[in-house]
């Protein structure tokens, strides 16, 4: 979230109008804060069921007409009924080389596979579970001497590169979804940009 705000003030093909959190101690709602930009909580009711939270969430975000969702940290699973509310305009970005290891504890798992390579990947959000279309993906090798935090880390250093590119493509108008593909300056993309040869 700092890098989106940040690469915001540096190329101002976007502005981050609102962050919004479901956690109180979530460090994201100071740091938007400390940097001008307005944030809000919005903790889910110990009553409240999922589909409620979702309209809850999704309405307060309609309040700020957004081009684009983008989820930074936000670990809640969204509802079909809550993506409907913004088709082919919500992005994640997810730290596996997908369709490779969707889902938690990634590093982890890469490290236990003896995968010789891990990244993230930008991908639009649908229903699926980290199975939307891919647009962009960062590589790093795993060294012999890695562990799920040196790992993380150069991932999460790929991750601030790859997304704020994304979303600027998204908000210049060269990234879109539809037919269910990511489509980059006109072209469906049958696999995702690979950020050292995108040349982009």
């Amino acid at each position: 979230m700092r890098a989106l705000i940040e690469r915001s003030h540096d190329a101002p093909a976007y502005a981050v109008g609102k962050v919004f959190s479901d956690q109180p101690a979530a460090a994201g709602l100071a740091v938007a804060d400390a940097l001008g930009i307005p944030a809000q909580l919005l903790e889910p009711s110990k009553s409240a069921d999922r589909a409620a939270y979702d309209r809850q969430l999704a309405a307060a975000i309609a309040d700020c007409s957004p081009s684009l969702v983008v989820l930074a940290g936000f670990m809640r699973i969204l509802s079909a009924q809550f993506i409907a509310n913004f088709p082919g305009r919500i992005l994640n970005i997810h730290p596996s080389l997908l369709p490779k290891f969707p889902g938690l504890h990634t590093h982890r798992r890469v490290l236990e596979a003896h995968e010789p390579e891990h990244g993230a990947t930008v991908h639009f959000v649908t229903e699926q579970l980290d199975g939307g279309p891919p647009i962009i993906q960062a590589r790093v090798a795993v060294e012999s001497s890695d562990d799920e935090a040196s790992l993380a880390a150069r991932v999460q250093a790929q991750e601030h590169r790859i997304y704020p590119m994304a979303v600027r493509w998204f908000c210049e108008g060269r990234l879109q979804y539809s037919q269910g593909k990511a489509w980059l300056d006109g072209s469906a993309l049958e696999q995702p940009v690979q950020y050292l040869d995108a040349g982009r």
